[in-house]
């Protein structure tokens, strides 16, 4: 019996760059292309919520941004986060390249996978100090935050408060964050 393997191609964060400019939400993990349907009510709720919460608590040396922007941590990857806090001055010409401080993925189906493991191996990998993955079907925040060198997490759940330290201290309830 013959199996058949399927390759799927990967590109170079130069061809990847090269791609045309037609509207579609791209992101280059790995060297793999993702493209992302566009987000549901709910997800633009959550991420609106917490951009807004995180702008508002930012001190003057930080920048808080909104997908799409892109983070270049290293090899053939330019990932988006929906939400993300990094040092006013990393931000070049192609987005951040340096760790952000945090990143932050609302979670939907389509994305579920590449925020839970893909991403989260990524940005431990290259010293992202805190990634927030917000699930907000269950109204479940999941906290993580880069301790020697590896993720370590907490979780909270509809009315529990997240008293933030890292990037800067801000309160977040995650039922909160599905109010329109």
């Amino acid at each position: 019996m013959v199996s058949v393997e399927t390759i799927e191609p990967r590109l170079t964060l130069a061809e990847f760059d090269a791609l045309p400019d037609d509207g579609e939400w791209r992101e280059l993990l790995d060297g793999r292309v993702l493209v992302t349907p566009a987000p549901r009510p709910i997800h633009q709720t959550a991420a609106g919520n917490l951009y807004t919460l995180l702008r508002a608590a930012r001190t003057p040396d930080l920048l808080v941004y909104f997908a799409p922007f892109d983070y270049r941590p290293g090899g053939p990857n330019s990932l988006q986060p929906d939400v993300l806090v990094c040092h006013r001055q990393d931000v070049g010409p192609q987005g951040v390249q340096r760790p952000l401080l945090l990143a932050v993925e609302v979670a939907s189906p389509s994305t579920r996978h590449q925020d839970v493991m893909r991403k989260r191996l990524l940005y431990e990998a290259h010293g992202v100090q805190s990634y927030w993955i917000f699930e907000p079907e269950d109204a479940v925040l999941v906290v993580l935050e880069l301790k020697n060198g590896q993720f370590v997490d907490r979780v909270f759940k509809d009315d529990e408060v997240f008293e933030a330290e890292l990037p800067y201290p801000v309160q977040i309830v995650p039922a909160e964050l599905l109010e329109y």
